[in-house]
């Protein structure tokens, strides 16, 4: 009786082999149609830095990661119809860094979710070191002297070497979505560039170690010329992708860094973290928090990104509105 039986199950899986091309039920994957995301990528004007609030492990806890990735961060204040906002920035973060790094973890996320945006801000830390900058021109202005005079002239040539970089960057997303099975329509790229965190029109009795240790002169270069500059390359590297461009250089106008009062600005003074300085491991990142956008800037990006989000135009900008909202401007 064992034998018939198993000579009629062998007759039935012929059957099924002969009209199914799938027998059996697959094994069960996750439905990621079910489960909407938007993701950023990037460095410390995406990961949070400055604004506070940093998920564990992201603070130097196990003494390696420092990426600040702030639960109040800019991704995390947008108001997009998603189940999901996930931050994979990371503070100090380069392009090579975005590709070995939070790639794979972007494909785990485009495997279980449904992802509809993926916003990146990334460039700053490769050949511009745009922080390198600031902090040159902190410590000439500790000398009593300009910094301009030393960066400026290879401004452009950093810039210009920049955007391959950016771009193999871009096209590396587009191929990682593309390897998880979305079509480039499936999906928005958005590429987000850097505001001022400083201005020139700040008070001089702001500009020492309590505040902004920067001159004037410096500024002026920095926000007429450095950051715009930036800007440029950045939306060229987009350009050549297909991706859309959110243009921040102006972004914190009025509300830079010593503008004004603490509680109208959006981005950090200079911050010290004192109780890291006494210890080894932590004293090299007691500035890291200087001069990045805070949890109010956070805010106020995440609002213009939120609307930018929401138009089909290629390219915006985030200025700020008359009643003291970052809002978003596109050409007509």
């Amino acid at each position: 009786m064992r034998k018939v039986l198993t000579l009629a199950a062998i007759g039935l899986l012929a059957i099924l082999l002969i009209v199914s091309d799938h027998p059996f039920p697959p094994p069960s994957e996750p439905d990621r149609e079910a489960r909407t995301a938007v993701v950023a990528l990037g460095d410390s004007t995406m990961s949070g830095e400055g604004a506070g609030s940093y998920e564990p492990g992201t603070n130097g806890e196990d003494g390696g990661n420092w990426c600040h990735r702030s639960t109040v961060a800019s991704i995390t204040k947008t108001q997009v119809e998603a189940d999901q906002k996930i931050n994979l920035a990371c503070s100090g973060a380069n392009s090579d860094k975005l590709r070995n790094e939070q790639l794979p973890q972007l494909r785990r996320i485009a495997g279980s979710n449904r992802v509809t945006a993926v916003v990146v801000a990334i460039g700053a830390n490769d050949d511009p070191r745009f922080s390198e900058i600031l902090n040159k021109c902190f410590e000439a202005w500790g000398r009593r002297n300009d910094c301009t005079s030393s960066v400026a002239p290879e401004w452009t040539k950093r810039v210009r070497r920049m955007i391959p970089k950016v771009e193999n960057t871009l096209n590396a997303i587009r191929q990682t979505m593309r390897d998880s099975s979305y079509l480039d329509s499936d999906y928005q790229l958005v590429v987000q560039s850097y505001a001022a965190p400083v201005t020139p029109k700040m008070p001089r009795s702001l500009q020492n170690l309590s505040g902004c240790p920067l001159r004037s002169t410096d500024l002026e270069w920095v926000v007429e010329e450095a950051v715009p500059e930036l800007s440029n390359g950045l939306r060229t590297a987009a350009g050549k992708v297909n991706a859309r461009f959110l243009d921040l250089s102006r972004a914190g106008e009025g509300h830079e860094a010593c503008a004004a009062k603490p509680e109208t600005e959006w981005f950090t003074r200079l911050t010290v973290d004192w109780d890291g300085l006494k210890n080894d491991k932590r004293a090299s990142h007691a500035l890291q928090e200087s001069f990045h956008p805070n949890a109010l800037g956070h805010e106020q990006i995440g609002r213009c990104l939120t609307e930018f989000l929401a138009v089909d135009k290629r390219d915006g900008a985030c200025v700020p509105r008359l009643d003291g909202t970052l809002g978003l401007t596109t050409q007509s």
